[in-house]
């Protein structure tokens, strides 16, 4: 069985194609054909040691895959051969709060991820598809989608809510996508105007060239009818933090996702008590909440947005393009 490593040490250059042993099932275990992976931007920071530097190598990266259960073990009754699923981020996250053992869990570091051809999981740690979608479709759901679920879950967002997107991710798609499905009404942010068309097809109410607003934050208040959105999904980190307390009504909710823009902010304490702003990290979500979402997914027919397909072999010049930061939606690789 063929597989993608990251062997001897950090780096794009580092990742070789090598034999291992086929995977057999044991008791409440499956084996899964992998069919296709997506890309996160985790995985581009694990590859290159900059996520966990003390990471064990070798190490199979990537943590979001689909494919088809090949084989079962004894006990297992979740699921049967033949069904499509998808694999769960934290493999021992099923339900609640997270924990630091059941987030110890992840795929592709600190267990080795989906880009081999069949890989063994706890029957556990998958979840059948939407049927409506593709393999590729199906492979991005794990993270960026979940990720984007939990975010408007942290901001309790229902119809006649207003969010404030960043950019044009896979998180922040789906954050656009999931919260239209919600009722809800989107801004988003962009640094490159060309993209501001596309966004309003999938259904931005209005779009703020942050290139040209930098006091952005500002705009989306304006926007938002003077009051302030309901929830920022805030993929910059530390270079956008402060424009989104000023986009945040009264008693909204930030829900802090990315680093992409710095990971060290010096904010204003007074601007978020005063305000009873609440800042709320996300971590993807239980497989709970995954299943919740695919339910909403498949109900309302939503096909996510694919930037481009790379084979699996190909995962470093998908990485690369990753890297450039060209991409609209997800990046996804097929078996």
């Amino acid at each position: 069985m063929r597989a993608i490593e990251i062997h001897g040490a950090f780096g794009l250059e580092n990742l070789a194609l090598v034999e291992r042993p086929e995977p057999v099932a044991g008791p409440g275990q499956v084996v899964v054909a992998m069919r296709a992976a997506s890309l996160n931007y985790r995985d581009l920071s694990m590859v290159l040691g900059q996520y966990n530097p003390k990471q064990r190598l070798p190490l199979i990266p990537c943590s979001d895959g689909a494919g088809v259960v090949e084989s079962i073990g004894p006990g297992v009754s979740r699921v049967a051969p033949g069904d499509r699923v998808a694999t769960v981020f934290a493999q021992r996250w099923l339900a609640g709060d997270p924990a630091r053992e059941l987030i110890r869990s992840t795929l592709g570091g600190a267990l080795d991820g989906v880009l081999q051809e069949r890989m063994v999981l706890s029957e556990e740690g998958v979840v059948r598809v939407p049927s409506h979608l593709s393999d590729a479709e199906a492979a991005t759901l794990p993270c960026a989608a979940l990720t984007a679920w939990s975010a408007l879950d942290s901001g309790r967002i229902g119809a006649g809510d207003t969010v404030l997107i960043q950019g044009t991710g896979g998180v922040a798609v789906f954050a656009l996508q999931l919260a239209k499905l919600r009722g809800a009404r989107v801004i988003a942010t962009t640094r490159r105007a060309e993209r501001a068309e596309r966004l309003l097809a999938l259904g931005a109410e209005q779009v703020i060239d942050s290139r040209q607003n930098p006091d952005w934050g500002a705009k989306v208040r304006e926007a938002a009818g003077g009051r302030g959105v309901d929830l920022v999904v805030e993929i910059g980190g530390a270079g956008t933090l402060e424009q989104s307390l000023k986009a945040v009504r009264i008693g909204g909710t930030v829900g802090l996702i990315g680093i992409l823009d710095g990971n060290a902010a010096a904010i204003h304490l007074t601007s978020i008590f005063m305000q009873a702003i609440r800042l709320q990290g996300v971590l993807v979500g239980s497989r709970e909440t995954f299943e919740r979402m695919n339910r909403a997914i498949e109900l309302h027919r939503l096909r996510p947005v694919i930037y481009g397909t790379y084979p699996w072999t190909e995962v470093r010049a998908a990485l690369e393009a990753m890297a450039a930061g060209d991409h609209f939606g997800k990046i996804c690789l097929t078996f």
